[in-house]
């Protein structure tokens, strides 16, 4: 018997199934077939539960999501000063900075950490706290958290990335954010 005959038979063997696509309108349909099985619904999950309690993780450095960077939190936080990563919000009277960075891996990470370190280092220095967000508070969020305790407390990669990831556990750097931040060493970010 050839592969090919084997191959057949094995394929007559399987159970046949529907593939369910959701375009971004939210209407869903049976692949193939043009079937609409629920229109109307979302082609994304809603968020109904706001993210809103930001992390410290070091004296004074705060991370989390947009959700964090509204007045009744930052008041509630006593939160002084706000970097906003890709994602530019209204933060009152408050010290910010908007850093514009996408969250794709190819990234390159070296300008923001030129602009957000320092400023965290002298928002941590007049001891005020400062709370550093993006979307989700995931990703961009956590390069500069640990990338802030690579340079000022010479932490190594690991170290740096188990703090956050302990503090905050949803953290999770795009996988071209982490390896940039590998690549750099410990109190020589910014050089």
């Amino acid at each position: 018997m050839s592969f090919l005959s084997e191959l057949k038979k094995q394929k007559d063997r399987l159970k046949g199934t529907e593939t369910v696509v959701t375009r971004v309108d939210g209407v869903k349909f049976v692949e193939g077939s043009g079937t609409l099985l629920e229109p109307n619904t979302y082609g994304f999950v809603v968020d109904t539960k706001p993210d809103d309690i930001p992390v410290l993780i070091v004296d004074h450095l705060y991370i989390g999501s947009q959700d964090c960077a509204v007045k009744s939190v930052l008041e509630k936080f006593n939160i002084n000063c706000v970097i906003s990563l890709g994602i530019d919000v209204d933060v009152c009277n408050l010290e910010h900075r908007f850093v514009p960075v996408m969250d794709l891996p190819e990234s390159d990470i070296v300008p923001v950490l030129a602009e957000c370190l320092p400023f965290i280092r002298n928002c941590i220095e007049a001891k005020l706290n400062v709370l550093v967000h993006c979307n989700a508070g995931v990703s961009r969020t956590s390069m500069v958290a640990i990338a802030y305790l690579m340079e000022y407390e010479k932490m190594s990669f690991s170290e740096a990335y188990e703090l956050v990831k302990t503090k905050r556990p949803a953290i999770q750097p795009n996988a071209g954010f982490k390896k940039q931040l590998q690549c750099l060493q410990p109190g020589n970010l910014l050089k």
